[in-house]
Formats: C-alpha cells, structure tokens, sequence
C-alpha cells in the first residue's frame, strides 16, 4: 500500500501525531525500500489486568501490522522497578522482581489476544537497562535538564505542592526514552498523557545521532458511565478476560451515545464499518438495540472467540428478549444515589428495598445472588453505570429496573 493510504489508516482515531510530515517520510522511505517500520509500545507491568482502554492502542498497534510493519512489545521488567510517575501525587512503591514478572507473564498473554504473535516482538528492557554502568547513566542523565523535567506537569504540580519528589523517579522517562535508542524505534504508541514521556525519546535519539522516533498520541476510552475514562478502579470498566456473558452483558448496558466511541476504538471495525453503522443509526434502518448487540457480539468475538460470542448472544436474549424476566419490574429513580455517573451497588440493594440491611447486601453479593442485566456481580465495591434499563436481581424473585 502506498505511503498516503497507510498514513489515512493510521490517523484515524488518533489524537495527535508528532510530526505527521516526518511520518510520511518514514512511510515513504518503506515503501521505497521495502522495510517496515520498527513500531514500539511500552508495557510496565505494574498491574497484571487489561481492560477495553488499555486495548485501544493495541488495535492500532495490529493496523501496522496488517500494514506490514514490525511491532515491538517492551515488556517494562526494569523500568516497572521504578514505576511511571506519570499523575501521580506521590512515589510509587517499587515492585519487587517477582512481582514484575509475574505481572510481565500475564501481560504478554494477554497482548496476543489482539495482536498477530508472529509479527510481534516482545522484549524486556532489562536486556539493555541492566547492562549500563555508572558512567553510561551518567551521560544518560546530562542530556536533559531539571528545569525541564519540572516543566512536566505532575513533577511541577508536586514541586509546588511541596509533595516530595525522589531522584530515581527523573530516571523514569530517561529510561523509557533509552529504549528508543536501543531498539532504533521509528514510532512509539502511548495515551495522551504520556506525551512527555515519548517526547523524551524523540530527544535522546537525537542526542545520540538517531532519527527521531515518531510520537502518536491515543484517545483514552471512556468507560461505561459515559463520563470518566475507563478505570477498574472507578467500576466502570470491561476486562478482556472477563467472562463472556459478563463482557457482553456489560456492552448491552451502556449508553446508546457511546457505541460509536466503542466501535471505533474496542474493535477492529473499519473506518467505511463504522461510518455504515452511524449512517444507519441515523436514517433509522438499523435499530440501537441491535447495532448494540452487534458491538456487544464483536468483543466477545476478540477476546473469546465467535463461539462464545455466538452464546453469549443466545443467553442474553433468552433472558432478556424472550420473556423469562417478570413483566411487573418496578422502575426506580436513582439520581440521588448518582456520583461521577455512577451508583454503588450496595447502596443500590438497600435503597431499592431489596435487601433488609447493608449487612444483608454484602453477605448477598459475596454469595453470588446478585446479577447485573444478568451477569453476576460478586464484588462488594462495585460501581455500576446509572444507565437507563439496566436490570438488578437480587436472589431469585426480586428485581428493579433502573429509570
């Protein structure tokens, strides 16, 4: 494919790219000399569970694949020693070796359930980190400034706040933008909130005579409450190794407003797919329900399989299109119980009268008795959407409708 094609490919969905111009150029230079581009996306393995926001760059990630080019998984194992202090108020506990390659295990299992195994590499960046002596870190260290590294924002934020900042947590983007210089990248992925952190590659490649890496910027997926970013923290969150029905139970419970946001960035949809979609939503040939039901199916599909999809499917419909619900669910107004587009399902139970006590709800929702628009909700924290029609069960007979 020619260089302009592929650059319409990859803009799409993307926040920002640092330079557009140079990436042509790179995109030209490999079509001409039929050598693919060294695509680079670091994972520090701080937490061993992805979920759909984490994915969103992966599914650009297999965009350069199909195009032909080279991935390259870094698999933080050294620089997770350190933790990113990106947003954060405060230092990071350091984990210790195990915990990193634990996490670093299930990491890299979980990539390939978007990306192409046989096109991706996966290293860790131990093999270079580790292997620098004193004088390299050094030298390291004298082609950035501590005035401009407390022109970050966190960094600045904490600095003024007089919060304390410790040494070692400078050498954090120094170090991930070392592993531009080892791997010779020509692109790097991250959120919009890594942009300083790319941005320090592209510096040090050219404090050590390489062509700088390209910088692009992802969106970051909203999560099921339609206002904060996807978060399992937050409870508005879909795992990919989440059950089926419980993935797709979760899809069918979101805002119709969002399934665009979600078509385009949690699934391998095409451009021209996801502009047939909304121009049938909108000339009202293709129903919200089924277009939701057709995204719900799409991500089990990836991280399960067109079978378990198939199933997931067959069961929410047994449940909830073919009458086995009540006919008398009470509808109850829940806005009083709303923060950040939420409401906790423990304070949910009582409200609604469900349960007798708070004691009652949690000894019910650790029991598995309680079932969200018909998945099983077994966490006594759990904040679910406040979206409209979404089903509460508790035991066997009781049941609530969300207004």
């Amino acid at each position: 494919m020619d260089a302009r094609k592929q650059l319409e490919i990859i803009k799409n969905n993307t926040i920002e790219i640092i330079s557009e111009d140079e990436l042509l150029k790179k995109l030209e230079r490999s079509v001409a000399t039929k050598t693919p581009l060294r695509i680079k996306l670091g994972l520090d393995p701080s937490a061993p569970d992805l979920h759909l926001g984490h994915a969103v760059v992966l599914h650009k990630l297999r965009e350069f694949q199909d195009l032909g080019h080279h991935v390259i998984i870094i698999l933080g194992d050294f620089t997770g020693r350190i933790g990113d202090p990106t947003g954060r108020s405060e230092t990071r506990k350091q984990l210790s070796d195990a915990e990193v390659l634990a996490n670093a295990a299930t990491y890299r299992e979980q990539v390939f359930k978007i990306l192409d195994p046989d096109k991706t590499e996966v290293v860790f960046n131990s093999q270079w980190l580790a292997k620098l002596n004193f004088a390299d870190v050094i030298s390291l260290a004298s082609r950035y400034t501590v005035a401009r590294m407390l022109e970050r924002d966190d960094f600045a934020r904490r600095y003024r706040e007089q919060q304390p900042i410790s040494i070692h947590e400078f050498f954090y983007p120094l170090m991930q933008g070392y592993d531009s210089i080892a791997l010779h990248a020509d692109v790097e992925f991250g959120a919009t909130e890594q942009k300083f952190n790319l941005l320090m590659g592209r510096h040090l490649q050219r404090e050590y005579g390489q062509d700088p890496q390209i910088c692009i910027m992802m969106p970051i997926l909203v999560g099921l409450d339609g206002v904060q970013k996807m978060s399992k923290s937050l409870g508005n969150y879909i795992g990919i190794t989440e059950e089926p029905g419980q993935i797709y139970g979760k899809v069918m419970s979101m805002a119709d407003e969002l399934m665009t946001e979600y078509y385009n960035l949690a699934t391998d949809y095409s451009m021209e797919q996801v502009a047939e979609i909304e121009e049938a939503l909108a000339k009202g040939t293709l129903h919200p329900r089924d277009a939701k039901m057709q995204l719900a199916h799409s991500i089990v599909a990836i991280y399960h399989g067109q079978d378990a999809a198939d199933k997931a499917e067959a069961e929410f419909k047994n449940v909830f299109q073919q009458g086995d619900l009540p006919s008398d669910i009470p509808d109850i107004d829940v806005s009083s119980l709303i923060e950040q587009g939420t409401v906790s399902l423990l304070k949910l139970l009582t409200f609604a009268n469900m349960v007798a006590s708070n004691s009652e709800a949690r000894r019910l929702i650790q029991q598995g008795g309680v079932k969200v628009n018909g998945v099983k909700a077994d966490d006594i924290e759990a904040l679910i959407p406040a979206a409209s029609g979404m089903i509460i069960q508790a035991g066997k007979r009781k049941y609530i409708r969300i207004l």
